[in-house]
């Protein structure tokens, strides 16, 4: 297993001075307060130095403590972190709007033996069942990327015909046999990416580092992280609070009171039932939206432009903000949208899906930071019986269909024998595959949301949010004509801005002209 690795490679110089600095500058009559001037090496006399960090550190703890946050704002940390697993990735450090991540990809690396999280915690019997379910799914891996690939390459070739016996074409086929052969792999696979975030963010996490769901793994993490911040600004043990215990979270004290476990299968089983009969087999539904979005959207536009109805129906009002031949700003390749006052009326409308994806599609889904959603306590989700994903191609090869649900049902065995055998669920979910199902409700304004639906109705974005976004674009339509017919992908967005090129992934272009079919005709397998 690789070992856990947490690096601090950049930081504002003098973090500490500067935040009091800023907390200075809103109240200063003379300018800006540089750091010289509450550093106390910017002074010599040793009256001076103490007067001046005693005045530091007092002023620091009042601003914390009253809740002025924003001065620790200023300051970013960006940590080098190898060794996390994707679990834990999931459910904590992607799971909050705050932060910037570039993690390696699981479609695009081929996953090798090793790499993945164990949980010391574990006992003996239980390192060799986590162990061999490890070591089995491994090889299912690289069995399925081998069986994938010829049919992978069929449906390339019927879209790239010229690049058969290409070097160009086996690296793409290869690629897209081990994303969809990935959907066996554990959650515990493990993963390295940089992560940013503001001093605020870094205490917030060791504040509430002990919640549901990797708990021990993310206490870890996040104490690598303070050291790492401490051994550059130590002085930041002024303001840093303890961890909160778990038993003091909400979740915590709901199932203490009512005396439930953390895996209870009969509930799980009532709870899936109750959820999935509202999704009725889509992966995506739409439950919730303001009758009046059209109307409100239209009277917006026509309040930043100053115009009366009579002057811009809602039609042409809807047109003009999300119509990319009116708004050029739609088409440009960096999101301009919330620093335009006529894109910011978008902010207005609202829709709330509940939905079903695969822990994979998910932790892409959960990078759209401003389309939140309240994901679960994974394991009250577990019914003790298999609940996955399966990729569209795999379901429709019969023998790959049974090899994949051959794995999924040996996963669900030697998770239940971990649990029977008083392993914690917090170890023995590690073991549940990419593919296991994730139930939550995301809730979007339009303005994030059209900017989502951008990136994700594009042909080159992973199948399975693909087509979550494809059901929500024709959910919306449904209630929201005007608004819903806007909702497209980034080359038909670009199409009609008049950018050239339209497709705006270079050589990474999927091959067909996406801008020239009607929504009704996207289809994809791959």
């Amino acid at each position: 297993m690789q070992s856990l690795r947490v690096r601090l490679v950049n930081i504002f110089d003098h973090a500490f001075d500067n935040f009091v600095a800023t907390a200075r500058t809103c109240y200063s009559s003379r300018g800006i307060v540089g750091v010289e001037d509450v550093a106390e090496s910017a002074v010599a006399e040793p009256s001076e130095i103490e007067r001046r960090r005693q005045r530091k550190h007092a002023l620091a703890k009042s601003l914390f403590q009253a809740g002025h946050h924003t001065t620790l704002q200023h300051t970013h940390l960006q940590f080098a972190i190898e060794g996390i697993s994707r679990h834990c990735i999931w459910s904590f450090l992607h799971s909050h709007p705050f932060y910037n991540s570039e993690q390696v990809s699981q479609r695009y690396v081929a996953v090798h033996e090793g790499n993945f999280y164990v949980p010391d915690s574990l006992g003996e019997r239980g390192q060799r069942i986590f162990a061999s379910t490890i070591q089995a799914r491994m090889r299912d891996y690289q069995e399925l990327c081998d069986a994938l690939a010829p049919y992978v390459g069929q449906h390339y070739f019927e879209i790239f015909s010229g690049r058969k016996g290409s070097r160009r074409a086996e690296v793409d086929i290869r690629r897209k046999a081990q994303e969809l052969a990935r959907y066996v792999l554990p959650v515990a696979t493990l993963a390295y990416l940089y992560h940013t975030i503001s001093l605020i963010t870094l205490f917030r996490y060791y504040r509430i580092a002990q919640e549901f769901d990797t708990s021990t793994e993310q206490r870890l993490v996040v104490e690598r992280m303070v050291e790492a911040l401490l051994e550059r600004e130590p002085e930041f043990r002024h303001i840093l609070q303890d961890p909160m215990p778990i038993e003091d979270t909400p979740e915590y004290a709901f199932f203490a009171e009512r005396g439930f476990t953390e895996v209870d299968v009969d509930n799980a089983r009532r709870f899936v039932t109750e959820f999935d009969a509202q999704l009725d087999g889509a992966l995506s539904v739409l439950v919730d939206y303001s009758e009046r979005s059209e109307t409100v959207l239209a009277e917006s536009v026509r309040e930043v432009l100053g115009v009366a109805q009579a002057d811009l129906s809602d039609e042409e009002a809807i047109r003009l903000v999300l119509d990319p031949a009116e708004n050029r700003i739609l088409g440009e390749a960096m999101n301009l949208t919330t620093l335009s006052k006529l894109n910011r009326t978008l902010f207005h409308v609202r829709y709330v899906f509940r939905k079903r994806l695969s822990h994979a599609a998910d932790s892409q889904d959960q990078r759209h930071r401003f389309t939140p959603g309240s994901r679960p306590i994974l394991m009250r989700h577990y019914t003790g019986e298999p609940d996955y994903y399966t990729p569209v191609l795999i379901e429709r090869i019969p023998e790959l269909r049974e090899r994949f649900d051959a794995a999924m049902r040996d996963t669900w065995e030697q998770i239940n024998r971990l649990l029977n055998d008083g392993e914690s669920p917090e170890d023995a979910a590690y073991l549940l595959p990419n593919a296991v199902h994730v139930r939550f409700t995301e809730s979007a304004d339009l303005l994030n949301l059209h900017h989502k639906m951008a990136m994700r109705l594009c042909y080159n974005a992973q199948e399975e949010i693909w087509r979550a976004c494809l059901e929500e674009a024709q959910a919306i339509t449904r209630v929201h004509p005007e608004i819903g017919r806007w909702l497209l992908p980034p080359c038909t967005i670009r199409a009609r801005a008049r950018k050239n090129p339209y497709c705006p992934e270079g050589d990474r272009f999927c091959g067909v002209t996406v801008w020239r079919l009607p929504r009704e005709e996207y289809s994809r397998v791959l």
